[in-house]
């Protein structure tokens, strides 16, 4: 493809969209259907009665005469008003408007695999689990925007981070033409968060010629280095790119409250002149950055600050984004940054 100035320009297309009409100048709009699978049915409902007849015990209190003490409902009661309803139903829709394909830069108007192995990670903790309930969230390379909105259902706040004015005007039309639907709980914040910039993000607007929009606010950096849960999916591709997102991470992880990374990535091989052989070299370079949990270390290696990986086994996530083939070569890793020990 030209580019308009005489070059040519690489295209790329995700797997998930061969199904989809030929590649026009214009976006295409996309029907995700989102299940319950019918055999996590009875284990969901037995989870949401028994945080039920949890919340209810705590809300019944006696003074020491023996009278009932009426109290008011924390903040940090889950909410399972979205839940029910998807039960119900066992079924919703997300629409993602998105291209079919694009020049690499723009890849984020796509829709990729991990994306959608990440949001199955999602669902599946919010549906049997309290993780995603009340806190502050915040997605890396968000792209079209489907898991952070996913979250956004259950959580407190959501920053969906990447960078380029379409990926983010893409990110935030996919917000809100799932506004009714999803029914966000939470504040959902589209920003851009460029890597090779490092956190924490500019907040001088006369430093940005960014839509008022897509800037950081003061109170907004201090309220995402107090995030629980950072997401990330099929971010790993470009060697550059990945010096620059750890990079970022630990500047990021390092700073506020304690923060857990889940990483959906898929490996991708290519036949390497160097190697002499079909290697998977931007899994590699993800791996050069992540101890593993299970790997034994020096005494000083784990007192030196860095990445801790658990390999998450995606054979027991059951798949509720629907009409996709999740593969074999996607993973998903839970990752968190060690600070130095003395």
């Amino acid at each position: 493809m030209d580019d308009g100035g005489g070059e040519e320009v690489m295209q790329v297309m995700s797997e998930v969209h061969l199904g989809c009409p030929p590649a026009s100048s214009g976006p295409h709009f996309s029907n995700f259907i989102v299940s319950v699978p019918s055999e996590l049915v009875s284990s969901v409902w037995n989870f949401v009665e028994e945080e039920a007849e949890v919340q209810k015990e705590k809300q019944v209190i006696l003074d020491e005469d023996g009278d009932l003490v009426v109290t008011r409902r924390s903040e940090a009661v889950p909410c399972w008003s979205s839940r029910d309803a998807d039960l119900r139903s066992r079924c919703f829709n997300v629409i993602i408007k998105h291209c079919i394909k694009s020049s690499i830069p723009a890849v984020g108007l796509q829709v990729w695999k991990a994306e959608l192995a990440l949001s199955d990670f999602v669902l599946h903790s919010i549906y049997t689990s309290s993780m995603f309930d009340n806190i502050i969230s915040i997605e890396l390379g968000a792209g079209t925007g489907l898991v952070g909105m996913l979250v956004a259902r259950i959580a407190k706040t959501v920053f969906l981070t990447d960078c380029g004015d379409n990926v983010l005007d893409n990110c935030y039309q996919n917000v809100r033409l799932n506004f009714k639907t999803l029914k966000y709980k939470s504040n959902v914040c589209v920003r851009e968060l460029d890597w090779r910039e490092y956190w924490p993000p500019v907040v001088d607007r006369k430093c940005s010629i960014l839509p008022d929009r897509y800037r950081w606010t003061s109170s907004e950096v201090e309220e995402a280095e107090d995030a629980s849960i950072l997401l990330a999916a099929d971010v790993i591709y470009s060697d550059d790119l990945t010096d620059a997102l750890f990079s970022t991470l630990e500047r990021l992880m390092s700073r506020g409250s304690e923060k857990v990374l889940y990483l959906a990535l898929e490996k991708r091989y290519n036949f390497s002149l160097d190697d002499m052989d079909v290697v998977a070299n931007g899994y590699s370079c993800f791996l050069s950055y992540v101890r593993n949990e299970g790997d034994t270390i020096s005494n000083h290696a784990a007192s030196q600050p860095g990445f801790m990986g658990k390999h998450i086994d995606l054979t027991k996530v059951p798949q509720y984004v629907l009409n996709y083939n999740r593969g074999e070569d996607v993973e998903i890793w839970e990752i968190k940054y060690m600070r130095a020990r003395s």
